[in-house]
């Protein structure tokens, strides 16, 4: 898990615990295996770090600090970038074939996959969707970066809220995608079935990796590190490892939004009323409206009720407090998107410094700090006959 999940844990749910053993907490950050999360998932990448750096970046992940000195490479940046277009057209294709929506390669590739909670709110990144789609319809000149949102992940099968999010989810793709006023600038993707496989052709085409959880919530995460592995910038929350991916990478090369895990228990304390802000914020009123209204779903009249019943009345994970903040967050990536030189310096910042996130370096720390056991060299040759 994330070291601030062990600090809440020894602070907040074993306080009594950990005054008698405080010696007794600490804490290993998770990590990824960089064989699947970039040389099987990466091919193009995985072929740019070794010809340009080597190949020992595989035994060592941290080795990609070596990157750093190809930031101001121009040619360096537009092979980077190559990669990710690369990647972006495979991914392009598979969602033609699968959903017959056909996405912009230009467009930011801004994707949140995994499973479906009201906390990780997969809603909230719906309700900013709808916001952008009313700023057309007021005034379908208006100049956007295109954006192509990509969405997958599963839900619990008695979950009825989350259900019902994957519902939003489409019935907003479904006017979305085919409203002239839109004229693609805005396209809404969700891939059904979400397995590894399927995580292995989108982590490496994302521009924009969401990791938007309620601060406190989520205990480490896995996936916004394999975004970052893969250069994606993170929008993203002070929750779980983003607080130490965001450390790692530089807070210039992460967009940062939302209430603090602190932040959030002291709303609470206070006495939270999240129709305040649905009574404050024309932007988002009229999100709430026009989803009241059934827009997106003419047939199934107050289909999205109980979605809307629970943000105005309990809003247990803060989605009416972060919602202006996390607008304004994407209003700077859009902002960010446009210069393309500078984003692919951050992203590749994201890259380099994200070799911290490796499980080789978390196994490494259990056994020598928790197991007190050494390793064993490995002559993979004599150890693999054939190899």
């Amino acid at each position: 898990m994330a070291a601030l999940h062990t600090e809440l844990l020894r602070t907040r749910v074993l306080t009594d615990f950990a005054l008698f053993w405080p010696e007794r907490f600490n804490n290993k950050t998770n990590g990824v295996t960089p064989r699947r999360w970039v040389q099987q998932c990466n091919p193009g990448l995985t072929r740019l770090l070794d010809e340009s750096m080597g190949d020992s970046w595989k035994y060592d992940l941290e080795q990609l600090q070596k990157l750093e000195k190809f930031v101001e490479d121009p040619v360096f940046r537009e092979r980077f970038r190559s990669v990710k277009r690369e990647n972006k057209a495979r991914l392009a294709e598979f969602i033609f074939q699968a959903n017959g929506i056909e996405v912009d390669l230009n467009s930011i590739f801004d994707v949140q996959v995994k499973r479906f909670h009201e906390y990780k709110r997969q809603h909230m990144n719906a309700l900013h969707i709808v916001h952008l789609y009313n700023q057309l319809k007021r005034n379908p000149r208006s100049k956007i970066v295109p954006r192509t949102f990509i969405f997958s992940g599963k839900a619990a099968p008695g979950y009825f809220l989350a259900k019902r999010t994957i519902k939003l989810i489409n019935a907003i793709a479904e006017i979305v995608n085919n409203d002239r006023d839109v004229a693609g600038r805005i396209r809404v993707v969700f891939l059904e079935n979400y397995s590894v496989s399927l995580a292995e052709l989108l982590i490496p085409s994302a521009d924009v990796s969401e990791q938007i959880s309620t601060a406190g919530y989520e205990a480490s995460g896995t996936g916004n590190m394999k975004f970052a592995l893969n250069g994606a910038i993170t929008l993203g929350t002070l929750d779980g490892a983003n607080v130490e991916i965001r450390q790692l990478v530089g807070a210039e090369n992460f967009f940062l939004f939302g209430l603090t895990a602190e932040e959030v228990v002291e709303r609470r304390a206070r006495g939270y009323n999240p129709y305040l802000y649905y009574e404050h914020n024309a932007g988002l009123r009229e999100v709430v409206d026009r989803l009241a209204q059934d827009h997106f779903t003419p047939g199934e009249k107050g289909i999205f009720h109980p979605i809307l019943n629970e943000l105005l009345s309990s809003d247990r994970f803060m989605v009416m407090a972060d919602f202006s903040a996390y607008v304004e967050a994407q209003r700077r990536i859009s902002e960010a998107f446009i210069d393309k030189e500078n984003w692919t310096r951050m992203a590749i910042r994201n890259t380099a410094r994200s070799g911290f996130f490796s499980s080789d370096r978390t196994i490494r720390q259990y056994a020598e700090e928790i197991w007190e056991s050494s390793s064993i060299p490995i002559d993979i040759n004599t150890a693999i006959p054939g190899f």
